[in-house]
């Protein structure tokens, strides 16, 4: 039961707790007896050896499982008497002291969620800006589309960039390769290389002499080899034009359903664009509307990832107390941000259900062209379980259900 508590900070907590002896003893007392029911101790029948034999040889290894049982579960008590809800993981005083048939006591600290009065979040302004889709926006879709169906067939044209080209080639140093596949204009080879393949033709052979760079993935990096080449095949990919059989082979009756599908998706992503936008400045100003102190250990933990994430790109060369420092507000807007958001989710009674959770992998598998279960996969090695995809969807269906109550602005058409 919860003796006392004592407000270190906000957000900061130190609890006094302290468990009945005789609930401890009762939790031994039922070990005991299971242990006893189980043991095979020579000179007594399976599960017959005195009490006092078992509590001699495993009493301590019961009373670590009692203990391992019962403080977790006054803890929680505890929070729920003093009203807390933690943010981290509870941190002892003192090292546990704990004697038979004595009442266990223990103090102990915990960062907890701060308490925000007057949450105010209904009735926010934002701008809504209109969205339109060009032509030309349509026609880029249809030309990406039509390029992918594209397919390579052999031509006895000079080569050109984008070709395929399948050549065997020599070096003075002794490399000596056949029917190596490339792409004019791609592929680890320097620009004057590509150059030099340009305007040749099928069953050509010629000379190439070129410097490779000292950071590119080749065998010549940082060298100036002379190829001897001979060109095999020249393969060029023909593009189906944009007319009603493009619609057809794409599942669309003409190329006119096709367009219009077409306008639909490009709106349907410009319309999610724009909510996306409003949200930020939902977040934004529920940030700046609410002033309250955030928990330490969060704040220490978002920057802790942004600073690990910044080193990861390997594009930054501050120290990480620079670093630390620099995105430090950064770190603190967004936990302000995810407390908010938690309170307000709560407040609304908003849940995460099981086919919430199955959609949004369903929806990330789609849009990074991954197997479900990669998905499932990536939360678990990022979080070690599915708790950060449960949150983000949470959050996401928040923002919707505070944007359904925002005053809306209409603002100029982009």
């Amino acid at each position: 039961m919860l003796k006392a508590l004592e407000d270190i900070s906000a957000t900061k907590k130190r609890l006094k707790i302290e468990i009945p002896s005789e609930t401890i003893e009762s939790e031994i007392q039922k070990g005991l007896q299971d242990v006893q029911k189980k043991s095979k101790l020579p000179g007594f029948r399976p599960g017959k050896a005195p009490i006092n034999i078992i509590e001699k040889k495993f009493g301590k290894n019961v009373e670590a499982d009692v203990l391992e049982k019962v403080v977790p579960e006054f803890y929680m008590k505890a929070l729920k008497e003093a009203d807390l809800k933690p943010v981290s993981r509870p941190k002892m005083e003192e090292p546990m002291n704990f004697q038979r048939n004595v009442p266990f006591s223990m103090t102990l600290t915990v960062e907890v969620r701060p308490r925000i009065e007057n949450l105010n979040y209904e009735g926010i302004t934002v701008k809504d800006v209109p969205m339109d889709v060009k032509d030309d926006e349509v026609e880029a879709v249809l030309k990406n589309l039509a390029e992918e169906k594209g397919t390579y067939e052999s031509t006895n044209d000079a080569v050109a960039t984008d070709d395929l080209l399948t050549v065997d080639y020599t070096t003075e140093e002794g490399t000596d390769a056949k029917d190596v596949i490339l792409k004019v204009g791609s592929g680890p080879y320097p620009e004057e290389f590509f150059d030099g393949l340009i305007g040749k033709k099928k069953d050509e052979e010629f000379e190439l002499e070129t410097s490779f760079p000292e950071d590119v993935q080749s065998p010549f990096a940082g060298k100036k080899p002379k190829f001897k080449i001979k060109i095999k095949e020249v393969k060029r990919r023909s593009i189906p034009p944009i007319d009603d059989e493009l619609g057809k082979d794409l599942g669309f009756d003409n190329l006119q359903s096709l367009r219009d599908k077409a306008r639909e998706s490009i709106l349907a992503a410009k319309n999610r664009e724009a909510d996306r936008i409003k949200q930020l400045e939902i977040v934004d100003k529920l940030v700046s509307s609410h002033e309250f102190e955030v928990p330490e250990g969060l704040v220490n933990e978002e920057t802790e990832g942004m600073v690990s994430e910044i080193r990861a790109i390997g594009k930054h060369q501050e120290t990480d107390e620079d670093l630390i420092k620099k995105f430090r507000p950064k770190a603190e807007k967004s936990v302000k941000a995810s407390i908010l958001l938690e309170m307000i989710g709560e407040k609304e009674g908003i849940t995460v259900t099981e086919d919430d959770m199955k959609e949004e992998i369903f929806n990330f598998s789609s849009r990074f062209n991954l197997p479900p279960e990669n998905v499932v996969k990536y939360y678990m090695a990022k979080d070690g379980s599915l708790d950060g995809l449960k949150n983000s969807i949470f959050e996401k269906k928040t923002l919707k259900s505070i944007l359904s109550k925002a005053n809306i602005e209409k603002g100029e058409q982009s």
